[in-house]
């Protein structure tokens, strides 16, 4: 028989392991009703683009040398500053991927765009409000109305434990050789705000300064990594990728890494978003309440708030064309200060809570779990809820948050205005 302190012991693991959501990644059945993933109608930035083609509201341009890229994130509103290029095979059209001929990534709030060189499509990739992620390809090739097509080949990465058992976004490290294929000896890891800096960006190129502040981008094949392992600093603070490959094949400016950290927490809060949101569903259709999802509430604030958030040892400096652009969609209060606010000294923001409580998905979770997620976030705030989770913030933190959102958050309960 199990003695009393021995049980204890393993009540409390249990508890844990419960209250860690990020391992929570079994994949929800979101083919079935309420969603209904497959069959269901997408109103997303993709849709909606698509419409104005077709009523005639909207001609995509098209560029000799980059085909639909340009008009594209015109169309979106995507700045090309958000530049990311990756040499790993990790695309439905990974022939055409190598270092020599990486694919490059563009993105803003609710919008992805993949494009590689000489590759017969691009990828377009977007956030519906209540289906979570959903994927398209566009031909590259010209025509009066170009047509976004659905894509259900993606969903065998794109829709199970990476992103957090629904269908979404992820960033790896996924270390590769010259070719650009996985070396297989190598680790790879998923990268989210809580990965520390020295296991992130394998099979990435990474623009920018950082510092004395290791990381695995910019290393190609197994001599680079042996190096790297001797000299931390390796290829790191680059600021010119030309010596590496054709820089002209492209539209933007490098690979910042500035881009590349704002990327890692955005897909990894949208996945949370989407994932409560159509658990919150499904549980309430189940049992006609979400009482018991105060774990992956709790999960989903920490990551919110950023209090898992691996620390900078040191300053970062990327793109500042990016930065301007990012910035430049912030909603500020009436001391001028926003969530878009970079930090990039000892963490990526000033103030600690993500800039996706705007996002539409946000404001269109069920009411039920909105509900809880706005009284918690609340009590962390004013300090009612001193939960050891949360410590993290400090008192100076949870002051700001809570003014900047009273401001300039949109329909917040009453309860939120009061001193």
């Amino acid at each position: 028989m199990l003695k009393p302190l021995r049980i204890s012991l393993l009540l409390l693991t249990c508890v844990a392991r419960a209250e860690d959501f990020q391992g929570s990644d079994h994949p929800l059945e979101y083919d079935h009703p309420p969603i209904s993933y497959s069959t269901a109608q997408p109103n997303d930035a993709v849709a909606a683009v698509q419409r104005k083609i077709e009523s005639g509201d909207l001609k995509l341009e098209w560029d000799e040398k980059f085909g639909y890229l340009p008009a594209l994130l015109k169309a979106f509103d995507v700045s090309k500053s958000s530049q990311m290029l990756v040499y790993s095979k990790s695309s439905l059209q990974r022939k055409y991927i190598t270092p020599e001929n990486p694919r490059s990534l563009y993105f803003n709030d609710d919008v992805y765009l993949g494009y590689i060189p000489g590759a017969p499509v691009m990828e377009v990739s977007a956030v519906d409000p209540q289906l979570g992620g959903t994927f398209y390809f566009i031909e590259q090739e010209k025509m009066r109305k170009p047509k976004f097509v659905r894509s259900a080949d993606c969903l065998s990465c794109h829709g199970g434990q990476r992103s957090l058992g629904i269908p979404g976004h992820f960033v790896r490290s996924v270390p590769a050789d010259s070719g650009g294929e996985l070396i297989t000896l190598e680790e790879v890891r998923d990268i989210t705000q809580c990965t520390p800096l020295k296991d992130r960006w394998a099979g990435w190129f990474v623009t920018g300064k950082h510092g004395t502040q290791p990381h695995r981008g910019n290393l190609i094949g197994e001599r680079d990594l042996a190096r790297y392992a001797k000299e931390p600093l390796f290829k790191a603070n680059i600021t010119d990728l030309s010596p590496m490959l054709d820089t002209t094949k492209y539209h933007g400016k490098g690979s910042d890494i500035v881009a590349l950290m704002v990327l890692e927490h955005q897909v990894h809060m949208h996945n949370y978003v989407a994932r409560l949101n159509i658990e919150a569903q499904q549980m309430h259709a189940a049992y006609g309440h979400v009482r018991y999802m105060r774990p992956q509430v709790d999960a989903f604030l920490r990551y919110l708030l950023f209090t898992e958030e691996a620390p900078l040892a040191g300053a970062i400096e990327g793109n500042p064309e990016y930065v301007r652009d990012f910035a430049s969609h912030a909603i500020k209060d009436s001391k001028g200060r926003s969530l878009r606010d970079l930090d990039c000294k000892t963490r990526l923001f000033k103030y600690p809570c993500s800039f996706l409580i705007y996002s539409t998905s946000f404001d269109a979770m069920a009411a039920p779990i909105k509900e809880v997620i706005l009284q918690k976030l609340h009590d962390i705030l004013t300090g009612k809820n001193s939960d050891e989770q949360f410590a993290r913030l400090s008192t100076n933190d949870r002051k700001a948050l809570l003014e900047i959102l009273r401001e300039t958050k949109p329909n917040l309960p009453d309860y939120w205005r009061k001193s």
